[in-house]
């Protein structure tokens, strides 16, 4: 198979003919259709994830074609069409019998903890538990642009946060995982307030149902949460952090009523993965400070129920739809790239 592949961190990768995969006896190989550049990528080619190990194959928001399974998996054939979360739960943890398979201590990530999407095949264990059969209606670019950023979103939105209609969010940084946000608070009826420093992505934002935008880019953290306190009359119920800086995630914890909550979506990772917490404001004020790490497969369902309603319309994300040997600058330049909207490798 045709893959993205490299053997040092923060060293360019290359493409490389690699050995097809086979399935583990509780997985499945899939060939890939289609896969999302997302910042964890970037973060795990930047060596801030421990999980991985060179040399490596990248990515982890995919769709595509079931071609191989194993001896144990039962509720799947060649032919499906699928997606997948981007953590697999083993199924059979304390954790993935309470339904969270979202925090597995046995987890499986491709692109993580084994060899990712930016390739023509997938391998995926743990594949009763975690393939997603998707609709007819709901094509192959559209479904990896649910993979980590759409999906972590909603479950932060809806499961984690549970947004309430007429209450104000405010959206701290509109990327892929922000302008998710956007839409599904604005699916949910929520009052929303998007936060970047682009005006492209704000024109976006706007579009997708954000009340009020706040370009950050000449603002200082006290002026952004003043811009935010009063749009919202006061403060917000719900913060979120889509991005995953100390910056970010400062200013929405300030921009909270009291009593709110701010959801980290956002990874912090590398020097920011122990950045602190104003306790001081959280214990005054009651505040709830709440992680939300990706979405279990059974919770899948609902939100493509509202897809196919036309409730969420994610294709309204894609931006770029980009080739395999595309990928390997989109990856490089991902954090100094300012336009709107989602990559997705559609061709291989």
């Amino acid at each position: 198979m045709r893959a993205v592949y490299y053997t040092r961190f923060e060293e360019r990768p290359t493409i490389e003919a690699l050995p097809d995969p086979t399935p583990e006896a509780d997985g499945v190989v899939v060939e890939v259709r289609a896969s999302g550049v997302c910042r964890s990528d970037w973060h795990g080619w930047m060596g801030h994830d421990v999980d991985i190990t060179l040399p490596h194959v990248p990515g982890h928001e995919l769709s595509g074609v079931v071609v191989a399974t194993g001896k144990d998996v039962g509720r799947w054939n060649p032919g499906d069409r699928i997606t997948v979360p981007f953590v697999c739960g083993c199924g059979s943890c304390p954790q993935c019998k309470t339904g969270n398979h979202q925090v597995c201590s046995r987890q499986f990530q491709p692109g993580f903890t084994a060899w990712g999407s930016f390739a023509e095949l997938v391998s995926i264990q743990y594949a009763d538990t975690n393939l997603v059969r998707l609709p007819d209606e709901v094509d192959f670019v559209t479904a990896a642009s649910l993979g980590c950023r759409f999906a972590t979103s909603y479950r932060g939105i809806v499961d984690q946060a549970k947004l309430s209609p007429d209450q104000w969010v405010a959206i701290f940084g509109c990327g892929g995982v922000g302008l998710s946000a956007v839409m599904i608070a604005k699916a949910c009826n929520a009052r929303v307030v998007a936060v970047d420093v682009n005006d492209g992505a704000l024109e976006l934002a706007e579009s997708l149902g954000a009340l009020a935008t706040i370009n950050a880019r000449n603002m200082s953290a006290g002026e952004i949460v003043d811009a935010v306190c009063t749009v919202s009359d006061g403060g917000v119920h719900v913060g979120i952090d889509a991005l995953g800086h100390p910056d970010t995630s400062g200013n929405s914890i300030a921009s909270l009523r009291r009593r709110g909550k701010h959801v980290q979506i956002g990874l912090m990772a590398g020097e920011h993965a122990d950045s602190s917490i104003p306790w001081g404001r959280v214990v005054a004020w009651e505040l709830e400070v709440i992680g939300s790490h990706g979405m279990q497969a059974h919770r899948y369902p609902e939100m493509l129920a509202m897809i196919e309603s036309g409730k969420l319309r994610p294709e309204k994300l894609i931006g770029k739809r980009i080739s395999l040997a595309d990928s390997i600058d989109a990856l490089i330049d991902l954090p100094k790239n300012e336009t709107a909207g989602i990559s997705v490798i559609e061709r291989f």
